[in-house]
């Protein structure tokens, strides 16, 4: 689905170039969901927004389904740290954006917004305001958005970072749902995280990056079965797969 080639990025500052990212190669297969990590400030968020379109690399090449990306994707989801939800509209109204976005019609995607709400739990709050939602609620609806046109790409930037534990791990469930585990058609995820636990129990495999400029330092697999519950963290192999990825963090910044 995704094919990166000596992908690189760098920035034109008032005080001199800024090298965020260099040579990123890898991919990701269709239906994977694929976990990137690293220290701040190493290029994760900007990696996305290469990806989806957003923004042009200045080095390498990237393709998304067979096609060269040199502009914003039309088939792709994404889904922020922050909801980004428009407080003075419902929150059906805000699901309904993205088919406003799109140009489309909202009446005919009425039904299935009704259905991602039931699906994540808020049936009974399509037609509250953003403030009367938790943190938590917020972000589902977010996730709602991005599902509205059945996306087959979905690109999620730190989205549950400022949650407390608690809902964080309900909402890693409720993403591993949408996203069809044990499905054999699943969307394909690109997840990025400063919780390597997070991305163990989410991932297929987690991209390791160095500080910036960001670099691939290693690429590692999760092979641990599925479908994944809480106490799949409570796992001999979950513990050493978490390590495995925190030593080779470790080393990026040593």
């Amino acid at each position: 689905m995704i094919v990166l080639d000596g992908v690189g990025m760098t920035y034109r500052a008032d005080s001199g170039p800024v090298e965020a990212l260099r040579d990123i190669t890898f991919r990701v297969e269709g239906g994977e969901l694929v976990a990137v990590v690293g220290p701040s400030g190493c290029g994760k968020s900007t990696l996305l927004r290469i990806i989806a379109g957003l923004r042009p690399a200045t080095a390498g090449r990237i393709s998304v389904d067979g096609r060269v990306v040199s502009g914003p994707i039309p088939f792709v989801g994404m889904v922020f740290q922050a909801p980004v939800l428009l407080r003075w509209r419902r929150i059906i109204e805000n699901v309904l954006l993205a088919a406003e976005l799109a140009g489309l019609k909202r009446a005919e995607y009425r039904a299935r917004a009704d259905a991602l709400l039931r699906l994540v739990g808020l049936a009974d709050f399509g037609e509250k305001l953003p403030r009367e939602l938790s943190g938590g609620m917020q972000q589902r609806a977010a996730l709602c958005r991005a599902l509205l046109l059945d996306p087959p790409l979905l690109l999620m930037d730190e989205p549950f970072g400022a949650l407390d534990a608690m809902t964080r791990d309900e909402l890693n469930l409720e993403l591993l749902r949408v996203w069809g585990e044990g499905n054999r058609q699943r969307k394909t995820i690109v997840f990025v995280t400063h919780s390597i636990p997070e991305a163990v129990f989410l991932a297929d495999r987690v991209v390791v990056m160095t500080p910036r400029p960001g670099r691939v330092a290693s690429v590692v697999p999760v092979p641990l079965p599925r479908p994944r519950t809480i106490a799949t963290r409570a796992s001999a192999d979950f513990g050493a797969l978490t390590l495995q990825i925190h030593d080779a963090l470790a080393r990026t910044v040593a």
